[in-house]
């Protein structure tokens, strides 16, 4: 189930925070989304989720418009994993990552054997079976952020869409997530993550999105997109070039000064 945004505009006030964004993202696949502060990562991902209107334009799911899609199947299909996400009851986490489930039930039934395999699946793949049953409240934040991207998975949706979920991670935990997102592609899912780490994307991402200013600057396979001169046009830095087994990385190390 391929992933479209065609000519995407949308507004947030009076503010046009993207401009007729195109991209066609395919399943199997990890899509890092990247750009400066401001650029429209997070908007973008919220109107792929139907969470944000839009004024122009289409996202859709093969061909069907996810907005006009009903809320239960659209849930199904799209796991959302927003920045800086929050429980507002102090509930253990299992019972956290147990509402990942609520779109494959009917209306008052409860939790069926797939239900629980998927919850005991989705605590076991983010290392957090041993947090389970303690209340949510008492985690710190990266075993919360971990505990949040469960509950997505335990949903099992055919897009993940995740918005900067290593920021309260530790460089570990980071990689180890980095890569249970490369799994979940691997398995015929859609993963698109909004980052800020550019050698982890260079590490993870099959295909990469580059946006500044609410536009496309480029879109493609990472190693044709994340260049010397792209990153330099749109970040205003210096690299390095590193290679490792992973092959070669261009590293910010300064920022480029004015003529």
């Amino acid at each position: 189930m391929d992933l479209i945004v065609d000519r995407l505009s949308v507004k947030l006030g009076k503010r046009t925070v993207l401009h007729d964004i195109s991209a066609h993202l395919r399943p199997g696949r990890v899509t890092a989304i990247l750009g400066p502060n401001g650029a429209g990562k997070s908007t973008l991902v919220k109107a792929a989720a139907a969470l944000v209107g839009y004024a122009s334009g289409s996202v859709r799911l093969d061909t069907q418009e996810v907005r006009a899609m009903d809320p239960k199947v659209r849930a199904r299909a799209i796991g959302y994993l927003p920045q800086d996400a929050t429980v507002h009851w102090n509930i253990v986490a299992r019972d956290v990552v147990a509402l990942g489930r609520l779109p494959h039930r009917g209306a008052h039934a409860g939790a069926s054997p797939a239900d629980h395999a998927a919850i005991a699946r989705a605590l076991h793949d983010t290392e957090t079976t041993h947090l389970a049953d303690r209340p949510i409240a008492e985690l710190s934040g990266g075993e919360r952020a971990r505990v949040l991207l469960a509950r997505v998975l335990a949903g099992e949706p055919r897009w993940l869409l995740a918005d900067e979920p290593l920021a309260s991670l530790d460089p570990s935990h980071q990689i180890d997530l980095l890569a249970r997102l490369r799994t979940y592609a691997a398995g015929g899912a859609g993963v698109a993550i909004v980052l800020h780490d550019l050698v982890q994307a260079q590490r993870t991402a099959d295909d990469a999105l580059l946006i500044a200013d609410g536009r496309v600057v480029a879109f493609g396979p990472v190693a044709d997109v994340l260049t010397p001169a792209t990153l330099g046009q749109v970040f205003g830095v210096r690299v390095a070039t590193l290679e490792d087994e992973d092959g070669r990385l261009f590293v910010p190390v300064g920022r480029i000064e004015p003529a």
